[in-house]
């Protein structure tokens, strides 16, 4: 069940535990690249600062980005910066979210994200969740999925699993955690399968979020899906 309030104190604690890690490094970490093709961790800072802003935007009514164009300018232009400033833009954005979050609104109101999305203004707190804990991970300062708090890993896997749901190059796919933590089913616009696609959380969450091959899957009924990108 969808709980703003709850998140956005998750954003909070997950924002915290994000610069945390990310004051330990120094200027030259930030340069290096970080585990996203073609990006440094200081792209990667950039975007979870302007990502903030952007969903600002989208809480208030305001298109999220100017344009896919702007969005990538700002990215490009806050990359090289020094690692205090990315601090402190981290923070600051993350501040403004959270008051825009905090503020008396209809959580029940349908909101508009990019490419013409759209989802209830509810599910824009752990749509925020998702970019802090994913990124830190895409940092590589030492936070794994597995690190990821257990019931995240659990949402973020039903929130993916949703998104593919009769998607057209995706077959019947049920998707299985280990130990019993989960089930889902996915797909179902392509030919082939049924398929099942069993494994730990953090090896399920890294194929659908295209964070890992799912090389480490058990896989029945058919070849592991090839998922299109996020």
């Amino acid at each position: 069940m969808i709980d703003p309030v709850r998140d956005l104190a998750s954003v909070r604690e997950a924002t915290k535990r994000l610069l945390d890690a990310t004051a330990a490094l120094d200027n030259a970490a930030v340069a290096e690249p970080s585990r996203l093709p073609g990006w440094t961790r200081g792209h990667v800072l950039a975007h979870v600062a302007r990502n903030a802003d952007a969903l600002v935007n989208v809480l208030e009514g305001r298109p999220m980005y100017v344009s896919a164009e702007a969005r990538d300018d700002d990215i490009a232009r806050d990359a090289p910066r020094p690692l205090a400033v990315h601090l402190d833009d981290v923070r600051e954005s993350d501040e403004r979210f959270g008051s825009t979050g905090a503020a008396e609104a209809d959580w029940a109101r349908v909101v508009e994200l990019r490419n013409g999305v759209k989802d209830t203004a509810s599910r824009i707190p752990f749509r925020r969740l998702v970019e802090v804990e994913l990124h830190h991970v895409d940092l590589g300062v030492g936070y794994e999925l597995e690190d990821l708090p257990a019931d995240f890993m659990e949402r973020e896997i039903g929130f993916l699993t949703e998104r593919f749901d009769g998607h057209k190059d995706v077959p019947p796919t049920t998707v299985v955690a280990a130990g019993g933590s989960g089930s889902w089913t996915t797909g179902g616009g392509a030919d082939g399968g049924p398929v099942t696609v069993s494994g730990s959380a953090p090896d399920l969450l890294g194929w659908l979020a295209g964070r890992r091959d799912g090389s480490a899957l058990e896989v029945t009924g058919g070849p592991l899906p090839v998922l299109p990108p996020l």
